[in-house]
């Protein structure tokens, strides 16, 4: 992948597409907020402050009280909101974290009609008018981004990745998996029209198993177009192959760091996401960059929730 450093010292512009939801979790239960998608953008933006990196999120909230908390905490983590629908009578959607002993957790799910759904339903949403100005230097997008889209909207949201291309932005893809959403089917389907766009696809091996089987992940990717993949396995070294439409790609093999007392792993891979894409849109090679990205997802599990304190990571702001 070509990065996006400006040797000019503008910022970099990244906009994150996906729903954020109310999260409940701990004993007692306490309120907070996450998703797979917001929690890169969170981490990004911390990060990206001394970066010269530039993030934005899209998604709709209702207009209560509880969308108005989280739309001010956003904008706190200095996250541009602009992009941000508030749709009457919609709420975000809920989830409750059930955590194990060994930092492993299970989730239960109320978002069947959250506002964020319905982004594209209406008129012509804030992050089409966006990339028809040209606003965004990357636009980033997951597999639940697309899930929980109507048929109609998946394919708004494919239209605009392809116009982004066009226009000589970046994309980046993260593939989570979730089987409460849809099918292993459907994702195929879908997944398959997203990664003709890609330029960086961020794959949990995991979740790439429950869609594809055990195929090829790298042959794959590179099949469909990608510059770049970064292979999530846990705790297990990742692996990062670039240059995929090259003759000969590049593989590196990245080792995570060690962590002795796991507390929750909530948006380890997201967070592993937000560093590695850090280094990567501003000019670091694949190996500082999953390092980074190694780092802060150490510092994440060793915390309750899925956004750790700011002062938690102050290390690597």
């Amino acid at each position: 992948m070509t990065t996006l450093k400006n040797t000019e010292g503008d910022s970099v512009n990244i906009a994150f597409f996906g729903e954020c939801m109310v999260e409940l979790s701990g004993q007692p239960l306490r309120r907070t907020f996450g998703g797979d998608t917001l929690n890169t953008a969170l981490y990004l933006s911390r990060l990206g402050a001394s970066r010269h990196l530039s993030v934005s999120y899209a998604t709709a909230l209702g207009v209560d009280n509880i969308s108005r908390d989280m739309l001010s905490a956003w904008q706190e983590e200095n996250i541009d909101t602009r992009l941000v629908r508030k749709l009457e009578n919609k709420l975000p959607g809920l989830y409750l974290v059930e955590t194990e002993p060994n930092g492993e957790r299970h989730f239960h799910y109320w978002r069947n009609d959250s506002a964020a759904k319905f982004y594209f339903a209406t008129d012509l949403s804030p992050l089409e008018q966006a990339i028809d100005n040209h606003e965004f230097d990357a636009l980033y997008i997951s597999g639940i981004s697309l899930a929980i889209l109507a048929e109609e909207a998946k394919a708004t949201l494919i239209t605009l990745l392809e116009k982004h291309r066009q226009h000589g932005g970046k994309v980046m893809f993260d593939n989570n998996f979730r089987p409460q959403l849809w099918t292993a089917k459907q994702a195929q389907y879908w997944y398959s029209q997203v990664l003709q766009f890609v330029d960086i696809a961020l794959v949990t091996e995991d979740d790439d198993h429950k869609v594809w089987g055990n195929s090829d992940i790298v042959a794959r990717c590179r099949m469909f177009g990608c510059e770049e993949v970064v292979i999530k396995r846990g705790c297990d070294p990742c692996k990062v192959v670039s240059h995929l439409q090259s003759a000969e790609p590049i593989v590196t093999y990245v080792a995570a760091n060690q962590v002795e007392h796991v507390v929750d792993t909530c948006a380890a891979g997201d967070s592993f996401a937000a560093g590695y894409l850090a280094g990567r849109l501003t000019g670091a090679d694949e190996t500082q960059s999953a390092e980074l990205g190694h780092q802060l997802a150490a510092i994440v599990i060793q915390h309750p929730g899925a956004i750790i304190p700011r002062e938690a990571m102050s290390a690597l702001l």
